[in-house]
C-alpha cells in the first residue's frame, strides 16, 4: 500500500511543476487534451516502478503498455481531470493502482494542488492524509449530497429519466467530478458519485478506495 501511494506522489509532484503554467498541449484522436505534464508525470511513475518492480506490467493513459502479460500490473493515470488541470483549477489528481490478474489490490489518488492523498488496499482499509477515511452516515437519498463529472453524458432518454429521479431525490447536486468526486465520497464530504463509462486508468485506483472506508 505504501508503494502505490509513493508512485502517486512521484507522478503528481512532477505534474504539479506544470500546474498554472500553460504547458504545451495537443488534442488526442479521441478529442481529449494531453499535455507535456501528463506525459512527463507518467514517465516519472514508470521509471519509479521499473527500478523497483522490473517484472511488473504497466498500463498508463499516455504511453505504450509495458509487459502486458505480467501477472501483476500497475495502472497509471498521471492527471485525472486534464481539462481541470489546464484551467488551473486544483481539483485534479494522480491515480495509481496495482492489479494481480483481474483483481485490483491497491489504489491511490493524490491531489497535489490540495495537498491531499487517499489510498487503500484490500483487507487493510482506506487512509486519507494519514488517518482512517470515513464515509458519511447518510442512509437516505433525501439527505444525500450527489456529485458527478458532467451530466451531459446522459444522452438517451431512459438514462436521463433515471438521472433526474436521482438528482431530484437528493438533498443537493454539484459537478465536482473526476477523481475528486470519489475523494469527497470516500471521506464523507459527499454521499453519491455518478460517472459515465471509464477507462481502466480512470477507475482502477478508485475501486479499493471506494470499497475501503
Amino acid at each position: 500500500m505504501d508503494a502505490v501511494a509513493e508512485v502517486a506522489r512521484v507522478a503528481g509532484d512532477v505534474a504539479m511543476t506544470y500546474f498554472g503554467k500553460n504547458p504545451e498541449t495537443r488534442i488526442k484522436s479521441d478529442g481529449s487534451p494531453v499535455s507535456v505534464a501528463d506525459i512527463n508525470a507518467e514517465r516519472a511513475a514508470r521509471e519509479w516502478i521499473e527500478r523497483r518492480f522490473p517484472d511488473d506490467g504497466i498500463l498508463g493513459e499516455e504511453l505504450p503498455v509495458a509487459r502486458p502479460d505480467a501477472m501483476r500490473r500497475w495502472i497509471v493515470d498521471p492527471i485525472d481531470g486534464t481539462y481541470t488541470f489546464l484551467q488551473s483549477v486544483p481539483l485534479w489528481g494522480t491515480l495509481v493502482a496495482v492489479a494481480e490478474g483481474e483483481t485490483v489490490i491497491a489504489g491511490a489518488a493524490y491531489f497535489p494542488a490540495l495537498d491531499e492523498i487517499i489510498f487503500a488496499a484490500r483487507g487493510k482499509g482506506c487512509w486519507w492524509n494519514g488517518s482512517r477515511a470515513r464515509v458519511s452516515a447518510v442512509e437516505r437519498l433525501a439527505e444525500a449530497r450527489l456529485v458527478t463529472s458532467d451530466a451531459r453524458f446522459l444522452r438517451d432518454a431512459a438514462r436521463r429519466e433515471r438521472w433526474m429521479r436521482l438528482q431530484n431525490g437528493a438533498r443537493a447536486m454539484r459537478t465536482w467530478g473526476d477523481c475528486y468526486g470519489y475523494l469527497l465520497v470516500a471521506t464523507g464530504r459527499a454521499d453519491i458519485m455518478v460517472d459515465d463509462v471509464m477507462s481502466d486508468w480512470d477507475g482502477a485506483a478508485l475501486l479499493p478506495i471506494s470499497e475501503g472506508p
